[in-house]
C-alpha cells in the first residue's frame, strides 16, 4: 500500500474545485466511487463536475446522481473552474490514459486506485491492492473528511464493492469489506434491493444472449478453461446491448471444473477485447498485461488485434500457462 486516506483527505481540503472521473468503459466500482465521492465533496461545499468518456450503464442509470456524469470529450475543458482551484480526482485508473479523457492534466492530480502496476502518475497517491474495490478506499476518504454517510453515499459505495466482488464472491474481500458493508445497511438503504438493481435490472435480450453465448461455449483444457465469444450480429440477433453483456464473463465460472473464462468481443476490423475472469491463484492479470491490459489476479481485461481465431488461439494458450 502507498499513501492513506488521510493525505487523500488533506489533499482535498486545499481546493474548492473538483474533475471527478474514472476509467473507460465504467463499471459498477467506477461509477460508485465516483458518486460518493462526489456526494462527499457536496457535503463539504466543493464544486464538483464528473466527466467519463463513456456513458453510464444502463441498468446502473437509476442510481442517485448519474445524470450528473458528462461524457467527454464534449464536457472537457472545465472552463467554467478557475484554472488556480482547478484538481482532478482519478478513481480506478492504473496510469492517466485508461480514463481516456482529455484534459486531466491539472496542478493537483489524485490518484486512487486499488488495480496492481499503477504509475503513480498523481500528485497525491494512493494505491491500496489489499481493496475488494476502489469503493472500500473511497469509504475511507470519506470518513477522513469528517463526511457523515448518507443514504447516496452508502447506495453508491454499495454499488462499487458488490459489483467489484461479483456479490463478494471473489476479489480481496476482508473483514474491513463486511465491516462497510455493515455500515452502509446502517445507513437504512436495503442491500437486497439495491443489489436487485445491480444485477437483476437487465432486458430480456440479456436471457436471450446468455443463452446464446453458454450455447456457444468452447472449453478446453479437460474442462478448465471456457471460452465465449460475441459480436454486434449476435447482439442484434438477441435483441440485446452492450449494457447486457455486463458480468456475463462470470457465468462459466458457476461450473466446478472451470477456473477461468475468456470473454472475447469483437470490436472495430480487427481489434478484440478479451474480458477474462477465473478462481483461486489462477491469474488472469498475468495474461491480460502481455497485450497492454491489466487487472486484478482474478478479473483483467486487454485488447488485441487479429482474427478471430487467431486471438482466440492465443489467449487459450495464454492462458494455459497460467492454468
Amino acid at each position: 500500500m502507498s499513501g492513506s486516506a488521510a493525505e487523500i483527505a488533506a489533499a482535498i481540503g486545499r481546493h474548492d474545485a473538483f474533475l471527478l472521473t474514472s476509467h473507460a468503459r465504467p463499471d459498477g466500482d467506477a461509477i460508485g466511487s465516483q458518486l460518493a465521492m462526489a456526494f462527499a465533496l457536496d457535503a463539504l461545499g466543493k464544486r464538483v463536475r464528473m466527466v467519463n468518456h463513456d456513458p453510464v450503464p444502463g441498468p446502473l442509470r437509476g442510481f442517485p446522481g448519474t445524470d450528473r456524469i458528462e461524457v467527454a470529450p464534449a464536457a472537457v475543458p472545465l472552463s467554467d473552474i478557475p484554472p488556480d482551484a482547478e484538481a482532478a480526482i482519478v478513481m480506478e485508473c492504473g496510469d492517466l490514459t485508461r480514463a481516456e479523457v482529455a484534459g486531466l492534466e491539472r496542478p493537483t492530480v489524485i490518484n486512487i486506485d486499488h488495480h496492481i502496476g499503477n504509475t503513480m502518475y498523481g500528485s497525491v497517491n494512493w494505491f491500496d491492492g489489499s481493496a475488494a474495490a476502489c469503493a472500500e478506499m473511497v469509504a475511507d476518504v470519506i470518513d477522513a473528511l469528517g463526511v457523515t454517510w448518507t443514504r447516496e453515499m452508502a447506495s453508491h459505495l454499495y454499488l462499487g464493492i458488490a459489483s467489484d466482488t461479483g456479490g463478494f464472491r471473489h476479489g480481496p474481500i476482508s473483514a474491513r469489506t463486511f465491516q462497510i458493508a455493515s455500515r452502509i445497511a446502517a445507513t437504512g438503504v436495503s442491500p437486497a434491493q439495491l443489489s436487485r438493481e445491480i444485477f437483476d435490472s437487465f432486458g430480456i435480450g440479456r436471457v436471450r444472449l446468455t443463452g446464446a453465448l453458454l450455447n456457444a461455449m468452447a472449453l478446453h483444457h479437460n474442462n478448465r478453461l471456457a471460452v465465449l465469444y460475441y459480436d454486434d450480429d449476435i447482439l442484434q440477433a438477441c435483441g440485446a446491448t452492450s449494457d447486457d453483456t455486463d458480468g456475463l464473463v462470470n457465468l462459466p465460472l458457476g461450473a466446478k471444473d472451470v477456473v477461468a473464462v475468456a470473454l472475447v468481443r469483437k470490436q472495430a476490423d480487427s481489434q478484440y477485447r478479451v474480458s477474462m475472469r477465473s478462481k483461486g491463484e489462477v491469474s488472469v492479470r498475468a495474461v491480460a498485461v502481455q497485450h497492454g491490459g491489466g487487472g486484478h489476479v482474478n478479473a483483467a481485461a486487454c485488447s488485441i488485434a487479429g482474427t478471430r481465431d487467431a486471438v482466440t488461439r492465443m489467449i487459450v494458450e495464454e492462458l494455459a500457462a497460467v492454468l
